[in-house]
């Protein structure tokens, strides 16, 4: 799999907002998060820096987003090991979120392309080795 990663890059700045659960069920009425996951404590939604600026939620993790375009199994063994551990080594944080077809990662803002450079040279070492 690490030889089809294909990670790319999508434009704009991410944050990490808190809402507690009665707004997220309000502003899901009207608005539909990127991805989004309920605590106990609150309600985790990814979204745009922008929209949560103007809905005025509480947000941290300025990031960007890569989109791994390999098409990885939810039980897949070991790939989400190797990104975090290739990322880890330039000392760059990471939160990877896995839907259905892709892993989807979110890496500090202003280190996007220091990432996209070093998961490409993952992928290109693993091609090389086969």
């Amino acid at each position: 799999m690490l030889q089809a990663l294909n990670p790319r890059l999508h434009p704009g700045c991410y944050v990490y907002a808190c809402l507690t659960p009665e707004q997220a069920e309000q502003a899901g009425q009207h608005y539909q998060p990127l991805a989004s996951f309920r605590e106990t404590e609150a309600v985790t939604w990814i979204v745009p820096r922008t929209d949560a600026e103007r809905h005025r939620w509480r947000a941290e993790f300025p990031c960007a987003w890569i989109q791994l375009d390999v098409h990885s199994a939810l039980h897949a063994v070991g790939l989400t090991a190797a990104i975090a551990t290739a990322l880890a080594e330039h000392k760059l944080s990471c939160n990877i979120v896995a839907a259905y077809h892709h892993d989807h990662l979110f890496v500090p803002e202003e280190q996007a392309q220091q990432a996209l450079r070093i998961l490409k040279a993952l992928q290109a070492s693993q091609r090389a080795i086969d």
